[in-house]
């Protein structure tokens, strides 16, 4: 059982980005540009935020600043599907050695986030975390709608309900 938040955020990010990398691995491979809503992001696009979203938020609570307009060495999108889910590996790898790195304690800190203060730890858990959980399930919907099957991420999909039975 963990014996702190850092520890227990790392467990929960651990869990979540197997899942995200099940999900990018299943992308419809011919389908990067796919976009079911004209002014939002393809389906290529929306994969890598994933990676966006642990390389800025891990960097910004790491060193307390976030520069978002920053060009995160390793951060460029790739351009074929095949390329995105281990592209977001070597991210997330980087990513969780920056945060492991931290101690305990600098979850309590406070650090400017969107022009407010924000307790690092709450950063990790909603903006980082929870942020990307949420953008997963758009892309399980995208992944859908361009003709895929995502595999399930807290259960099984009906796909995979199927073959248990069979």
């Amino acid at each position: 059982m963990p014996s702190n938040e850092l520890e227990m955020f790392l467990g929960s990010w651990d869990h979540e980005a197997k899942s995200t990398e099940r999900l990018l691995a299943a992308l419809p491979p011919t389908q990067y540009d796919f976009r079911p809503d004209p002014k939002g992001r393809s389906l290529g696009e929306l994969a890598w935020h994933l990676a966006e979203v642990d390389a800025f938020i891990s960097r910004g609570v790491a060193s307390g600043t976030f520069k978002f307009d920053e060009k995160i060495p390793g951060l460029e999108r790739p351009r074929v599907i095949a390329e995105l889910a281990p592209g977001y590996k070597r991210v997330h790898a980087t990513s969780v050695a920056t945060i492991k790195a931290l101690k305990p304690d600098h979850l309590d800190k406070q650090t400017s986030f969107m022009g407010r203060p924000f307790r690092n730890g709450d950063l990790l858990w909603n903006v980082l975390l929870h942020h990307a959980i949420h953008h997963r399930g758009q892309l399980v919907t995208y992944t859908r709608l361009a003709g895929g099957v995502p595999p399930g991420m807290y259960g099984p999909t009906r796909e995979e309900m199927a073959a248990m039975k069979a």
